[in-house]
This record gives C-alpha cells, sequence and structure tokens, in this order.
C-alpha cells in the first residue's frame, strides 16, 4: 500500500507545480547564500592561517561551496522541470529521467545535512590547530628578520589587537618566550648579561608583554614590563589589581568567532537542508500524480500521489534485495570472464 496517498486534481497539480517552481529558485539564491558562506569562511581561515599550524582544515568551507554551486545547478533544473511538467509534449523527454532525478536530489539532501552537521563539529578540530599555531607564532615573533618569519610580529600585534586577547591562553604565556629580538638587547648591560645567565636555555626571558596586548580601555597607562614587581609601579598590586592588559587568551577569543561564525553557517545549511527535503517530497508528488493519471490526453482527470509506492518496511526490504542481485550479478559476471580464461595448452 502506498505512504500517504493523496488524491489530485488539475487545479492541485498546477497549484503544486506553481509552488515547486517558486521554491525552487527560492532555492537557488539560497544555494548562493551558502557559496557565500563557504567561500567568506575560507577567506577567513586563510587570512589566519599562520597562527594555525598552517594545518587549518578547509574540508567544511570546501564543502559548503561545492554544495552552494550543486544546489544552484539542482534546483533551477528542478525548476525548469515543475515549468515543463503540465504540457504533456514537454513533460515527455523529463518523464525517463525523473526517478533518478528524485534518486539523486535524496543523495545531495544527505550530503547537505552531513555538511550542515560538521559545521557544528569543526570546533574540536579547531581548538587543537589553534593552540599549536599560536604557541609557535609566539615563538617567532622576535625573528623579524627571518624569511619566512617576517611578519609574525605583525600579525600577532595585529590579532591581539582585533581580538582583544593576549598570548595563547593569557598574558603570562610571553613570561614562557623570548619575545624581544636580539638585535634590541644590549649584551654589554648586567642585567640582560644576568637574566640570560639565570635561564637553563640562554633566553633573554621577562616578565613583559608586547603593547598589542594593552587595553585602551584602562585610564591607567599601560604597563607592559615588570608586571609582577610591585615595587617597581607606584599603588600596584599584580595579585589582586586588574590590571590593564587583555586578560582573555587569544586561542579562546578565536576560537569563539570561529565558532559563532561555524554555528551560524551550520543553522543557515539546515534550514537551507529542510526547504531541500520539502522541495524533494513535492517533487516525488508532483511526479507520481502526473505518473498515476489515467488518461495523459485528459488534463482535468484525477490521479493519485504518493510519496513512497509501498509501505517503509517493504521499500527498504525492495532496496535490499535490489542491491544483493546487483551483488549476485557482479559476482557472475567475474567468476564467467574467470572461466572464459583457459590456460594455453603445452
Amino acid at each position: 500500500m502506498a505512504l500517504l496517498k493523496v488524491k489530485f486534481d488539475q487545479k492541485k497539480r498546477v497549484k503544486l507545480a506553481q509552488g515547486l517552481w517558486l521554491m525552487n529558485w527560492f532555492s537557488v539564491l539560497a544555494g548562493i547564500i551558502i557559496f557565500g558562506l563557504g567561500l567568506f569562511l575560507k577567506i577567513e581561515l586563510r587570512k589566519r592561517s599562520d597562527v594555525m599550524n598552517n594545518s587549518e582544515s578547509h574540508f567544511v568551507p570546501n564543502s559548503l561551496i561545492g554544495v552552494g554551486v550543486l544546489s544552484c545547478v539542482f534546483n533551477s533544473l528542478a525548476g525548469k522541470i515543475c515549468y515543463d511538467a503540465l504540457d504533456p509534449a514537454k513533460y515527455a523527454k523529463w518523464k525517463p529521467w525523473l526517478k533518478p532525478y528524485l534518486a539523486v536530489c535524496v543523495l545531495f539532501n544527505v550530503v547537505l545535512f552531513l555538511v550542515a552537521l560538521c559545521c557544528f563539529l569543526l570546533r574540536g578540530s579547531l581548538e587543537s590547530t589553534l593552540a599549536h599555531g599560536l604557541k609557535n607564532g609566539m615563538k617567532f615573533y622576535r625573528d623579524t628578520d627571518t624569511p619566512g618569519r617576517c611578519f609574525m610580529k605583525k600579525t600577532i600585534d595585529m590579532l591581539q589587537i582585533e581580538f582583544k586577547c593576549c598570548g595563547n591562553n593569557g598574558f603570562r604565556d610571553w613570561f614562557e618566550i623570548q619575545w624581544i629580538s636580539n638585535r634590541y638587547l644590549d649584551f654589554s648591560s648586567k642585567e640582560v648579561k644576568d637574566r640570560i645567565k639565570s635561564n637553563v636555555d640562554g633566553r633573554y626571558l621577562v616578565d613583559g608583554v608586547p603593547f598589542s596586548c594593552c587595553n585602551p580601555n584602562s585610564p591607567r597607562p599601560c604597563i607592559q614590563y615588570q608586571l609582577t614587581n610591585n615595587s617597581a609601579h607606584y599603588s600596584y598590586d599584580h595579585q589582586t589589581e586588574e590590571l590593564n592588559l587583555w586578560l582573555r587568551g587569544c586561542r579562546a577569543a578565536l576560537l569563539s568567532y570561529y565558532s559563532n561564525l561555524m554555528n551560524t553557517t551550520g543553522a543557515a545549511t539546515l534550514l537551507v537542508w529542510l526547504f531541500e527535503v520539502t522541495i524533494t517530497v513535492g517533487l516525488r508528488y508532483l511526479h507520481t500524480a502526473l505518473e498515476g493519471m489515467a488518461n495523459p490526453e485528459d488534463p482535468e482527470c484525477e490521479s493519485e500521489g504518493w510519496l513512497l509506492e509501498k509501505s517503509v518496511p517493504e521499500t527498504w526490504k525492495a532496496f535490499l534485495e535490489s542491491v544483493k542481485k546487483l551483488g549476485k550479478g557482479n559476482q557472475v559476471e567475474a567468476e564467467g570472464e574467470d572461466a572464459g580464461q583457459a590456460p594455453a595448452a603445452g
């Protein structure tokens, strides 16, 4: 017995075809939006690839760009099919292709749903990528004369200013690396010599941060150096006073930015997916309603449309049997080819 059977007369078929035509062109616009979101996400990932360990995943933006293009192509074609559906002469050329086209649409809907799901699952991979990328980027902050790293200082500074953050997990991360280049250190100074000697790796470490960590909203002039030395600054206690630096780490700031972007993109893709599923269901009803017309030459006759020709269990059983037959057919062909290759006579 057919699943979700609906009776159609000529008026209902016309309304269904017109409604689907309009929905398909809205879906073309939605496909353009998905394409634009994927392109924007790809550009945003590229912009900060230097602090993302150069291994940021472009699978999601590439997938969004791909499904956006496919959505435009499929829905433009579906709009043409719906426009020709009620003209018997024009519909005849689509008739052999409509069933395979519906199967492709179902597959496309599955892919679109998986892409939307990936948008929400990207956070985990981004978190580790940002953690390693920012850590390495901070190490190269001082290498302004090294080819390939000349712009790392500018990249980190602009990142901290734009996202109002400091360090990887916080401003104390700068205490663990030498971020001041040797060319700006006076090695004849006793203080510099003592700091270098006190470190096992021979690095010049200070309890200070780059200027880009300063919070301009603070009424006090920025304290960049000797952050843990209370006696170095008047009326200052680094343990109790809220410092005039950005307290949030850049990893958390970037992760929050990309997570919001991905959640918005994922939600938009899910809405488009629901729209595409509705269109596919409507096309199925239109197809079966036109196929079920008792007299195709009489456009005013009634017909029945359905979602599935049989119940769900029966449809699934028929699908499995067809897969088994396909597998057996391939096996028989392979055995036939092996039998045809007789050994050469000695």
